[in-house]
């Protein structure tokens, strides 16, 4: 599976101006014929400018309409980042997955919204952890601040997916944390991971990270950005997962029961 991470400078708050750029680096990206292309989170406005329901997608319907029409055109699987979705009266943090016909498959609202940041108080949080299939390979998503659960990337891994795709805006100042919790999530879960981060300026003029990378289930970076505006590519050797855990099968190895608090933390 031949994978390209588009890490995009969003310009906050200029939904036209994102779009725009999106097609661009479509457009560059598709050169390399990739199967699968990955955004970052809320690509088309930045994280986030407020009040969000003036600025949200209703019901995503020009954010579906794009990733529909570049999938097509160039018949390539999208993980389409996530957009601020309202759906009456209230936003969600959404992930669309549109395969290479330009059909939607899937659709995610990010489970874990982050409480400094106000998220909680301008989103609904998901309420369901989805995988899905992408040229016959399963795979699973996570979205930024949902990389922070180890439960829910094993979760994943034991329901059987082969890749985590994580679209994100994750800031500069937390750099060491993401770049030590992607690739966790692969060692651990021996799986792949792709990391998609925002670069740019977001809202209060926080300088989003960048650092996109994709990572193999050994923990090895294949691929790595800086804090510019890139496109990552790499090829999955989803083989390298079965030799890895013929020399550790660390799901073999499991306990689970240990692993239920007797008493309810707080």
């Amino acid at each position: 599976m031949k994978v390209a991470v588009l890490q995009m400078e969003v310009a906050f708050g200029a939904p036209e101006k994102n779009i725009a750029n999106f097609y661009r680096l479509t457009e560059q990206a598709m050169t390399q014929r990739p199967d699968v292309l990955l955004l970052p989170e809320l690509w088309r406005l930045g994280f986030y400018p407020q009040p969000i329901l003036d600025y949200a997608d209703a019901d995503g319907a020009q954010t579906r309409r794009a990733l529909a029409e570049l999938s097509a055109r160039y018949q390539v699987n999208i993980v389409g980042g996530t957009v601020a979705n309202a759906i009456g009266r209230q936003v969600f943090n959404t992930c669309y997955v549109f395969d290479r016909t330009g059909r939607l498959t899937t659709t995610y609202h990010k489970t874990h919204l982050f409480t400094p940041s106000g998220e909680k108080e301008d989103f609904q949080p998901g309420d369901s952890v989805v995988t899905f299939t992408l040229d016959g390979v399963k795979c699973g998503l996570a979205v930024c601040y949902d990389i922070r659960f180890p439960e829910l990337a094993r979760r994943l891994a034991l329901e059987g997916v082969a890749v985590l795709f994580v679209p994100a805006a994750w800031p500069l100042s937390r750099l060491i944390h993401w770049q030590t919790l992607i690739r966790a999530r692969a060692i651990e879960n021996q799986i792949f991971v792709v990391a998609c981060n925002e670069s740019g300026i977001g809202a209060d003029n926080l300088q989003l990270a960048g650092h996109s990378a994709i990572i193999d289930p050994w923990g090895e970076i294949l691929a790595q950005a800086g804090e510019q505006e890139t496109i990552l590519h790499s090829t999955l050797r989803l083989a390298v997962r079965q030799q890895i855990k013929e020399n550790m099968d660390v799901f073999a190895d499991r306990r689970e029961r240990l692993y239920t608090p007797k008493v309810p933390i707080s």
